[in-house]
Formats: C-alpha cells, structure tokens, sequence
C-alpha cells in the first residue's frame, strides 16, 4: 500500500494554527511553517508586538530557524507555507534565501509582495489561495476586535 504524502492544505492547517497562537498572544495573526521532505522545520507566527521589532514577521521567524535547522542559509528545496501572502520585506528575504517554493492562504491586496510587484527568486515558485477563506476571516475577527477595544 503506497502511502500518499502530506499536501499543501495539511501543511497549510499547521501555518493556521501558528496564526492562531500568534492571535493568542495579541499578535497580527499571520503563521508560517517550513517544510523539507514532507518533514516540518520550523514554525513561527508574528512576534512584532511581543519583541517590539517591526521585522519579527512570521516569515522572517521562520527563515531563521529554518537556516538553523538546516546549517546553512540557503532554503533550496524546502517550502514556505504562510497564511497570508508575504510582504515586500519578506519577500526579499525569502528571494534571498532562495527558498524553492511559498505557498499562501489569503491576498494581500494592498501590502503583499505580488500587489507590490517584489521580485522573488527566479526558481521560487509561488502559489496561493490555500484555506484563503480561514485565513482570512482570522484576520478579520484580530482587526474587528482591535477596533471594538480602541
């Protein structure tokens, strides 16, 4: 019996639960996880707030302790799951880890790196819309309560 392997929503469901846990903790809740041979790296959600440091997105957690896990800085076969779709910083870190693939729940209409027009790696491929609609709508809930609160 041949075992078929994990895909894009399953590893997509564990990125969610990140953004969960980044919601949790009053953090914009954007999750990501990194993925080489259907075996999960690294695991990160937004910790902007908790560090006080506008570039502790999920993306760039992810990166580093993927670099970590793997030794190097290169995340050549490995695959980025990320809730929403990067922004421009993040993007550029992810064409600098030339990282072989990112795979994105929900659009970033007015920030994300495809609305912006940001390069990634020419080897990088990209993907989107996986569980774009829970992605999404944990984004919503974070901003409506945000608003109620202030």
């Amino acid at each position: 019996m041949k075992i078929e392997p994990f895909d894009d929503t399953y590893f997509m469901k564990k990125a969610l639960l990140e953004a969960e846990a980044g919601y949790e903790k009053g953090e914009v809740p954007i999750g990501a996880v990194i993925v080489v041979n259907q075996r999960v790296i690294a695991r990160a959600h937004n910790l902007t707030e908790t560090l006080n440091d506008v570039t502790a997105h999920a993306e760039m957690q992810a990166i580093t302790a993927a670099a970590n896990f793997l030794g190097g800085k290169y995340l050549i076969d490995c695959t980025l799951y990320v809730s929403v779709e990067p922004c421009q910083m993040c993007a550029g870190a992810l064409y600098w880890s030339q990282i072989s693939r990112i795979v994105y729940g929900a659009r970033d209409e007015q920030r994300g790196c495809i609305a912006l027009g940001t390069k990634l790696h020419p080897k990088t491929e990209i993907t989107g819309g996986i569980l774009a609609e829970e992605a999404s709508q944990l984004l919503k809930k974070f901003f409506i309560e945000k608003r109620n609160l202030n």
